[in-house]
């Protein structure tokens, strides 16, 4: 068994790290400030790969209300409009598993590679598709 991990454990050691660094070099006074400031430029953000899994993309127009992707999130992250027979999805409900992509019979959902989606305003996090 422990032959079966230390190859796994390696590859992990030896890897860059996947994630984005905080935009600023050291916590300024003002974060505003500092990301504004054009002589100290924010750190890059990660490229992401052909397989990144972030917000989802909802089309509209091919879904045909199975409600497959209802039934099938961990998260309750969509909800099934029964009058217009659609669904709306909570990104902030969200654990971005993409079980729903995979069961869609039409593929009216696929995931994005936008991860930025944080926001104060709840309901800018609810999708109803294009």
């Amino acid at each position: 068994m422990i032959t079966r991990i230390l190859p796994q454990l390696f590859r992990h050691i030896f890897s860059r790290a996947a994630t984005n660094l905080f935009p600023a070099a050291h916590m300024p006074p003002s974060l505003t400030d500092a990301l504004s400031d054009p002589d100290s430029p924010p750190n890059p953000t990660v490229p992401v790969g052909k397989r990144f899994r972030g917000r989802l993309n909802y089309d509209r127009s091919k879904c045909i209300g199975c409600k497959l992707c209802v039934r099938v999130c961990p998260a309750h992250a969509t909800d099934y409009l029964a009058e217009e027979k659609k669904i709306i999805i909570h990104n902030d409900r969200c654990c971005f598993c993409a079980q729903c992509t995979e069961v869609c019979p039409v593929k009216c959902l696929s995931m994005s590679s936008q991860f930025m989606i944080s926001s104060y305003d709840r309901k800018a996090n609810i999708v109803t598709g294009a």
